[in-house]
């Protein structure tokens, strides 16, 4: 992955000239229950046998779009290569029933296996594409199917739980029910429309559904949703799972490491909802993958996008020309990733850097030598303050030094009116546009009484921020459970303040996201909020800032601080919770930087 430190990756190269293209579509490809699944073919017109890339999505593998997300198929044939797309089981033109994940694994490694027997393929098969698409690669190599020699997940994730269904313990409603409402449901009833077993009426009230989903954000209770009755069951079973459970642990690529031998070009955005489980899944492969070389040739690629606007501009933040995945150029990576490792080409991919990041702020591209930084120095900014942080006006501090007098700041969170989602790793209504994803101003949410913020002096010099980032709270609350959130923010001298990482933790799950713990009511209890990770200079003259509130919603469901079973509970059971931040003295509260000096 050569790149320069300075200006972006290398232009790519021009593949090949003219060439004939032999396109087969729909090729029913038995699975070892006997499903068929729908399968198109893009071969190189030749004698020859090519490695294939197999690419396996929920989305339709007809609109031109979808399978180039993140990959260009066209310039992939012209490289040499044979391209597989296909159906995933019991969507669009395949048969059977979709049940998210449960059925990847062994239907990804037979097809891996299919292609690898057909004449046109040399035996050598690699995977890509993003979102599902990556899961889809990473089950099927937790099978570890012989054939598959390397895999290019994009936008991905470790498991199913953490970070794709919840984060923190908290549901993410906001993905979840836009996911199963339009990304699935709608393809599902098109599905039904071609057979017969659904009206055009139907379609018709579920694109209601859709143009209303801030009215079933705010529908309690969440589960038993009668739009997503027939047409999602998954959903209710994911509320029926609040715990990283059994039921998540046999689905979950994580818990296979060992058993996966496919080494992995991992790709993702820092404002992407599953950029901690792009991180996990190259960390925990280099140090628990299957062979020496699944270990040693994990790769990681992280830039400046959130899941779905992949140009690094959005409406309040533009990162420059060369911060978007067309001028990162990561079809050319993982040509020339495959190109090693299906082709055998000596070109010098097994030697680069494993990781490359975009520096946000400095709007560089650089090559590192491994995840989290070697020398990365964690630095404490502790909270301070006489007790009334409350809105950006307040007397919050951030400071390297900890004040040495006891204090807290108390707020009032009422899940009846919860602090709204402002950019951040979201999936709503109009991602793709970046209407409300990735980095926005957060002037009008620190104006709430609701939100705690904390603010260093003014830099006397730029701050490199690369790596993870925490926030170590001392809480107390009034009620049994609650939320508290945390979002690391960049406030600019003319006072714009756009939020780089953020993070949020159930407080039952403060222990362990297995086994839930309720608090005693008033008690003070140390946890941790997990912001993932960012790169990120704050220039010289700019404040950094740590916001603390309990909500953060459509993104993540509202805490009912009962204690109880919160998808099923009614909007009559909402209770509010007074909260409080404690800090100075004992309660060392802070914030974790990862600092890197050169």
């Amino acid at each position: 992955m050569p790149a320069s430190t300075t200006g972006g990756p290398a232009p790519p190269e021009r593949e090949g000239t003219a060439m004939r293209l032999v396109v087969e579509k729909s090729v029913m490809v038995p699975m070892r229950d006997g499903v068929r699944l729908a399968t198109d073919l893009y071969l190189p017109d030749g004698q020859q046998p090519v490695p294939a890339v197999l690419q396996r999505l929920p989305y339709d593998k007809e609109p031109p779009t979808l399978i180039n997300f993140s990959l260009d198929v066209m310039r992939t044939v012209q490289a040499g290569y044979a391209v597989v797309t296909q159906d995933t089981r019991g969507r669009f033109a395949s048969e059977g029933e979709f049940n998210p994940f449960f059925d990847e694994a062994a239907d990804g490694a037979d097809t891996v296996a299919w292609v690898a027997e057909q004449q046109w393929c040399s035996g050598q098969v690699g995977m890509a594409g993003g979102s599902y698409f990556g899961a889809t690669q990473w089950l099927a190599a937790s099978e570890a199917p012989p054939a598959l020699k390397a895999i290019a997940p994009f936008v991905t994730t470790d498991q199913y739980y953490e970070s794709w269904a919840y984060q923190g313990g908290a549901f993410q409603l906001g993905f979840n029910l836009h996911w199963s409402l339009s990304s699935l449901g709608l393809g599902e009833l098109e599905r039904r429309l071609r057979t017969g077993a659904a009206k055009a009426e139907d379609v018709l009230e579920l694109v209601a559904a859709v143009d209303g989903n801030d009215e079933l954000y705010r529908r309690l209770p969440l589960r038993g949703l009668p739009e997503l009755d027939g047409l999602a069951g998954y959903y209710d079973d994911w509320l029926d799972h609040p715990s990283y459970d059994d039921f998540w642990r046999s689905c979950a690529p994580r818990e296979s490491y060992e058993r996966i031998t496919a080494p992995a070009l991992n790709m993702g955005g820092w404002y992407d909802l599953f950029l901690k489980g792009t991180i996990a899944n190259y960390v925990g492969m280099k140090s628990r993958g299957g062979t020496e070389s699944a270990r040693s040739l994990q790769r990681l690629v992280i830039g400046p996008w959130a899941h779905g606007p992949l140009a690094g501009w959005f409406p309040e933040q533009n990162f420059g020309v060369m911060s978007g995945t067309e001028a990162a150029d990561i079809t050319g990576m993982q040509l020339r990733w495959f190109d090693h490792l299906l082709k055998g080409e000596d070109n010098g991919a097994e030697t680069d850097k494993p990781v490359r990041i975009f520096v946000m702020g400095a709007n560089i591209w650089r090559d590192e030598d491994d995840w989290p930084l070697p020398d990365t120095d964690y630095v404490d900014y502790f909270l301070g303050g006489a007790g009334h942080a409350n809105t950006a006006a307040g007397d919050g501090t951030l400071a390297t030094d900890p004040a040495s007098v006891d204090a807290y700041d108390a707020y009032l969170y009422d899940p009846r009116n919860p602090v709204p989602t402002v950019g951040g790793a979201s999936f709503l209504p109009g991602l793709f546009i970046g209407a409300n994803a990735g980095p926005r101003d957060q002037r009008e949410v620190e104006r709430r009484s609701d939100v705690l913020c904390y603010t260093t002096e003014p830099l006397d010099q730029p701050l490199d921020v690369t790596g993870p980032v925490v926030a170590v709270l001392c809480v107390s609350s009034s009620a049994p459970d609650t939320d508290f959130t945390a979002k690391l923010v960049d406030v600019a001298p003319d006072g714009r303040a756009v939020n780089v990482a953020d993070g949020i933790l159930r407080v039952r799950y403060r222990e362990s996201l297995s086994e839930p713990a309720l608090m005693e009511p008033g008690k003070v209890y140390e946890v941790t909020v997990d912001l993932v990770a960012t790169s990120n200079e704050f220039a010289a003259g700019h404040r950094i800032r740590l916001e603390i509130s309990s909500s953060n919603f459509p993104r993540f469901d509202r805490n009912t601080n009962t204690g109880g079973t919160i998808a099923t509970e009614t909007e009559e059971q909402l209770q509010p919770a007074l909260n409080r931040v404690h800090h100075g003295g004992n309660h060392r509260s802070r914030l974790v930087l990862p600092v890197i000096r050169r």
